[in-house]
């Protein structure tokens, strides 16, 4: 099948809404054409990252990098610093991507789903965005973390783990600092974390749901030693502590997968919403009452 072919296919059969998959087609389109167009063409189905960064800065982020080039995440930072919006346009091409290589891999058509996590930007929800899931979202959140495997990512593990930390309500900066000293089996087969405070303290404890509990020690088995000496939990490909934005990106990355969560509408107005943020799933708990 060639690429142009999977698009029309892909947006024919999907649930997108039809405002959205306007915007796709022109998007993916874009990314299409582009390819084309170079010397030597790009495989548009097997791209490198470096290809779709190059498209994305000759196109649409050279007017706002003040003449840096786009290649890596010191120009994504101060893209969405100096320009949150074109951050976010920015974010939606890539989400665009996302699904339609989620399909190119669903027709086998490629062998793994395209990683492009590290093209987001990350940026920061806008001022008033609803700062919770709808139970529906949740659920449909919960479906998607389950299916984030190793088709998906090398540290799937860790990966799962950060979103249903996020669900029993730790903050994104918490959960990346989180001590393995500071984890307590418990005689009924729970767990209890103590979350880190403002000045490294232990603060409020947690008591881990079991759907959480199993992914902390799935992740404990595959968890690899720190090449510092850090006592945090959760670990970097450098085996050092995460930085404080990586739950933002993982979010959206995972988020970007499923239309429901990337195509997010009022359901009362139907106005597009913003982004699924790591804070957002924060403050809406696992289940029915998330905690205060």
């Amino acid at each position: 099948m060639e690429p142009v072919d999977l698009l029309h296919d892909w947006l024919a059969s999907s649930t997108l809404r039809p405002s959205t998959r306007a915007e796709y087609l022109r998007e993916v389109t874009s990314f299409l054409t582009w390819a084309a167009a170079q010397d030597p063409a790009v495989d548009a189905l097997r791209p490198r990252l470096q290809d779709i960064a190059d498209w994305s800065h000759d196109l649409y982020l050279a007017p706002y990098l003040d003449r840096r080039p786009f290649n890596g995440p010191d120009a994504l930072g101060y893209l969405a610093a100096k320009h949150p919006e074109a951050a976010r346009s920015h974010d939606r091409r890539i989400t665009a991507l996302t699904q339609y290589y989620d399909a190119a891999h669903t027709r086998a058509l490629i062998s793994a789903p395209l990683n492009l996590a590290a093209l987001r930007s990350g940026v920061h929800r806008p001022a008033g965005a609803k700062n919770r899931l709808t139970p529906r979202e949740r659920a449909v959140l919960l479906a998607a973390t389950g299916g984030w495997g190793p088709q998906r990512s090398k540290y799937w593990e860790r990966d799962q783990l950060v979103v249903y930390l996020l669900l029993e309500g730790l903050r994104p900066a918490q959960v990346v600092r989180l001590d393995v000293r500071h984890l307590y089996p418990q005689p009924d087969g729970t767990t209890e974390v103590r979350s880190p405070d403002d000045h490294e303290n232990t603060g409020k404890k947690y008591t881990l749901d079991p759907l959480t509990g199993a992914a902390l020690q799935r992740y404990l088995e595959v968890r690899p030693e720190p090449s510092d000496g850090t006592h945090a939990l959760l670990l970097s490909r450098l085996r050092e502590q995460l930085n404080h934005w990586w739950p933002g990106r993982l979010v959206q990355e995972i988020a970007a997968t499923h239309p429901l969560l990337a195509d997010r509408k009022d359901p009362e107005t139907g106005e597009a919403l913003p982004p699924v943020t790591a804070d957002a799933i924060a403050h809406t708990g696992l289940w029915d009452t998330p905690r205060a």
